[in-house]
């Protein structure tokens, strides 16, 4: 799948929020757990890199591979981690979230990630 031109996903830390945009318009947003203080999620511009369904176990219904090798955005079987710092890096979503940003964007699709 081509990237959607104009698409960028922001992911604010400190908020625990995943942002979807188009240009400067924003399109969605969605609660997300982040890494703990011990494997903190790293800060910095990726961008998506595969896109797998039903990748099985603790990824939930969708995995977003970044750029930075073994992290992505994906959904989970916790989703009572949503909106803590409970991972080991990765950004987790409720599945249902996942499954919706999942597809509304493509294959180097930027990613920041932000404090």
């Amino acid at each position: 799948m081509n990237p959607i031109p104009q698409r960028k996903i922001m992911i604010r830390r400190s908020s625990r929020q995943i942002e979807l945009y188009d240009g400067n318009q924003l399109l969605a947003c969605y609660p997300c757990a982040v890494g703990k203080n011990a494997t903190p999620t790293p800060l910095g511009n990726y961008a998506v890199s595969t896109k797998v369904i039903n990748p099985g176990g603790a990824f939930g219904t969708r995995w977003l591979g970044l750029s930075l090798p073994d992290y992505g955005i994906h959904g989970t079987n916790k989703p009572s981690s949503i909106g803590t710092q409970a991972s080991l890096g990765c950004i987790r979503m409720h599945n249902h979230h996942v499954e919706a940003l999942y597809n509304q964007v493509g294959v180097g699709t930027p990613v920041v990630i932000t404090e």
